[in-house]
């Protein structure tokens, strides 16, 4: 029996207002709070030294098999300019002269005008071997003349259904890929990564979560060779954090893909991990403003692609997701735009409606645009709004991608957090690695709406920020109600006698920080069913 007592430090149980001093943990599970945590002989003692205990976090919406890719590739993430992507290539290329590919992510849309890359600039870094990066969206890729000849790509070759190829003004292939239609095109003449490369891929997503608190993922688009992976990695006992599986559903082949869907669940299930899942099924319902994607109810302000890219077309959504259902599997849909989230809610009402009442617990993630309508359908309709509150900035992207393509009414109008919070109906997620994967850079914004340089002073429409507890929660037991927690022996999302000890240990209590200075707190431990699986010591 392993026993562990927590104290010297602030407990913080996960329920609004509610905290203790003592936390004793028997065989991974809480089994004591306060007084009673105490006088337990043999237990080994954790000394917060005056810090914070919390619930760890959870990440509702994020990409971690892409992630940990990342940190195989070319690093051109950190560039602040086209020349420095380029250089990080030339120097990536002439370190790995053996690779047949040299393959990244993810750059910076915004250092080029319209988010348009040109493949002579790769050209010029790598003019003999394929080059294929990805965008920090992971909607936009952007590759060298090489990859486009692998690809079969010419200037004869028509926009594909799904994806646009963007020309030069004479007509040329550019270079940039928008959307997966244009994006499939290279990536299906690539060579598959290597099954270790992949697995610990995962190991290093792990490790970077488990840095920053957090101890279940979503995995929010697995295709079927992602499962084989992480059904690999944890048959070999090589998962150290909590995974579910959201299984890519794609419109071109939807039909032949449900069956997959639930040979997927009986594999993982087959398994037996208690850290992995494949319990949801994940839809695009439109792509992202910034590339002119998201589906728009009103037009974009250049009307270069008028209302967006509607993924599903007609009905098809709505009947999709019916189908989802009845597998008894979660529905979780990418809905950008105000078209698509309505398209999304649609589709999720036509699923309850012709599949009767159950614990479904749907998901639309993001929402970044919401029509005042459709405001209170999702508590209506039991649906989550999986949101990503560091976006709810005027950061580089907004100003100079988003904000242009939406015009100042509609821009004012984005990620109405404590308004979709206020229908009750609110989770919080990161998208790592579109966006930073630390819950603590994500709950600055939250409660500022505020830049890390602290702009706008009062933040930007201020209204939609909300407390530090509700931050909090929405990281925490929100997203464990996503996950469906609350059904295993020991549930995962608060602290209380007969919880799994899923645990962060903070130097200091956020609830006393400043937003500016939220993300600086160091996470001294993290902990998964009362192990130590990461410490800052």
């Amino acid at each position: 029996m392993t026993t562990t007592l927590f104290r010297n430090g602030t407990i913080w149980t996960g329920t609004s207002g509610q905290t203790t001093d003592a936390l004793l943990v028997v065989d991974g599970v809480v089994a004591g709070l306060g007084e009673d945590a105490l006088g337990r002989a043999g237990a080994t003692e954790v000394d917060l030294d005056g810090g914070f205990l919390m619930p760890s976090f959870g990440d509702g919406h994020a990409h971690p098999m892409l992630g940990g890719l990342e940190f195989v590739g070319p690093p051109v993430r950190p560039c602040k300019s086209v020349e420095e992507i380029v250089e990080a290539v030339r120097v990536f290329a002439a370190e790995h002269p053996d690779d047949e590919w040299i393959v990244g992510a993810s750059y910076d849309s915004s250092l080029a005008p319209g988010g348009l890359f040109d493949a002579r600039w790769l050209d010029e870094a790598v003019p003999d071997r394929p080059v294929f990066l990805r965008a920090w969206d992971y909607h936009t890729a952007w590759c060298n003349s090489v990859a486009l000849q692998r690809a079969g790509i010419t200037d004869d070759t028509p926009n594909p259904p799904l994806g646009e190829l963007p020309r030069r003004d004479d007509g040329s292939v550019l270079g940039t890929l928008r959307e997966w239609g244009a994006v499939d095109l290279v990536t299906s003449v690539m060579p598959v990564r290597d099954e270790a490369v992949r697995i610990a891929a995962l190991g290093t997503a792990a490790d970077y979560y488990l840095a920053r608190g957090v101890t279940w993922v979503q995995d929010a688009w697995v295709e079927p060779g992602d499962v084989d992976t992480y059904v690999a990695a944890a048959e070999r006992d090589a998962l150290r954090i909590r995974f579910n599986l959201a299984l890519y559903a794609d419109p071109r082949y939807f039909d032949s893909q449900l069956e997959g869907f639930a040979e997927a669940r009986r594999r993982v299930d087959a398994v037996g991990s208690p850290l992995l899942t494949a319990n949801t099924v994940k839809f695009f319902a439109d792509g992202v403003v910034e590339n002119e994607t998201g589906a728009l109810l009103a037009p974009y302000c250049d009307g270069l692609h008028s209302h967006g890219m509607q993924v599903w077309e007609g009905q098809s959504l709505a009947e999709a997701a019916r189908r989802v259902d009845e597998l008894g599997l979660q529905i979780h849909i990418h809905a950008i735009g105000d078209a698509a989230v309505r398209q999304a809610l649609d589709a999720i009402a036509y699923a309850v409606e012709s599949n009767g009442p159950r614990d479904r617990r749907p998901v639309i993630a993001h929402a970044q645009l919401v029509d005042d309508a459709d405001i209170n359908r999702f508590a209506e309709l039991g649906v989550i709004a999986n949101m990503q509150p560091l976006w709810a900035q005027q950061d580089a992207l907004m100003v100079v991608l988003t904000v242009p393509r939406l015009g100042p009414d509609r821009s004012d109008k984005q990620y109405r957090i404590r308004t979709i919070d206020d229908s009750g109906a609110l989770a919080f997620g990161s998208d790592w690695p579109v966006s930073s994967g630390a819950p603590l850079d994500g709950i600055a914004v939250a409660i500022s709406r505020r830049t890390s340089d602290g702009d706008p002073e009062g933040g930007w429409t201020p209204e939609e920020t909300v407390t530090m507890e509700r931050a909090l929660t929405a990281y925490t037991s929100a997203v464990a109600d996503q996950a469906f927690a609350g059904q295993a022996s020991a549930p995962w999302g608060t602290i209380g006698v007969g919880a799994s000890a899923d645990l962060v240990w903070l130097a200091s209590d956020p609830r006393t920080v400043l937003a500016l200075d939220v993300p600086a707190i160091v996470v001294r431990g993290t902990f998964l069913q009362g192990r130590a699986v990461h410490s800052a010591t």
